[in-house]
């Protein structure tokens, strides 16, 4: 007999199975792994299940989305359970938190109110979040804002709620001046010697390219991610050339690996890659 009965998951709708199956796994008796899990210790698997369920978005893999949401929503239910076990909240206080939230924030369609747009939405939405915290102490603008995502992420978010106000250039050329301006002063602190100083200009380098992204209408996440994608499989026709020719990367110089490069660019750009 097995220690416990899992849930029919025939006659059992998903959630509550989800749920039943999550408790189960936590309380006396369950899975060691769960049961010593913490908010704390969850936070790089909330990470990697995101991450993951964004690739199989943008894969198009729709077999694989419905199994990455599922990881995802499991992270959820394990915060849920974990709260619940003291008393703090459960799922169901979750949902209608949201819920409430979301109903609050769409006056336009739970309500009287008028949007006609995105933008008149958008502008809704920002209001009501200032009229929530109004009985708070006032905090800057910026704080906050995307704590916990990436830095890439985070920076365009930040820029982002900048620009709002006006605090940003008026057009791109200003924006390839601040590049050019940071190029400059990266050299500087590289020649330098100081690693600190180079480390701070390298960053003040990549959040003014970021800049020219958010300013482009290009997602910096989602083109960094593709980048990535691409030096990928370039970088194995490389070496699936350098293993046919011998395997020996130390007999390859530049020159010969800028050559294997150039070849697997113009073969992944005819075959309808990158």
């Amino acid at each position: 007999m097995p220690n416990k009965v899992a849930p029919d998951l025939d006659s059992t709708p998903g959630l509550e199975a989800l749920v039943e199956v999550v408790r189960m796994l936590r309380e006396p008796g369950g899975c060691p792994w769960d049961i010593e899990q913490t908010h704390a210790t969850l936070v790089s698997h909330m990470l990697e299940e995101a991450y993951e369920a964004v690739a199989a978005i943008q894969n198009e893999d729709q077999e694989n989305m419905c199994e990455e949401f599922g990881d995802v929503l499991l992270q959820v239910v394990l915060h849920a359970q974990i709260a619940s076990e003291d008393g703090r909240f459960d799922l169901q206080d979750i949902a209608k938190g949201i819920a409430e939230k979301l109903i609050r924030r769409h006056p336009h369609v739970f309500a009287d109110d008028q949007a006609d747009d995105v933008d008149a939405v958008l502008k809704n939405w920002e209001a009501i979040k200032v009229e929530e915290k109004g009985h708070s102490k006032p905090k800057g603008m910026l704080h906050g804002v995307g704590e916990g995502l990436p830095s890439l992420m985070r920076a365009q978010k930040i820029q982002k709620k900048a620009a709002k106000v006006g605090f940003d250039w008026p057009d791109l050329d200003g924006v390839r001046a601040k590049i050019d301006e940071e190029l400059a002063e990266v050299e500087e602190a590289r020649e330098s010697g100081d690693q600190a100083h180079l480390e701070s200009e390298i960053g003040d380098l990549l959040l003014a390219v970021t800049n020219l992204a958010r300013r482009s209408g290009v997602d910096a996440e989602s083109a960094l991610a593709g980048a990535n994608d691409r030096f990928t499989k370039r970088f194995g026709l490389v070496e699936e050339g350098v293993l046919a020719d011998g395997g020996d990367w130390a007999t390859e110089n530049i020159d010969q690996l800028e050559e294997r490069w150039q070849e697997a660019k113009r073969e992944l750009a005819s075959g309808g890659g990158q």
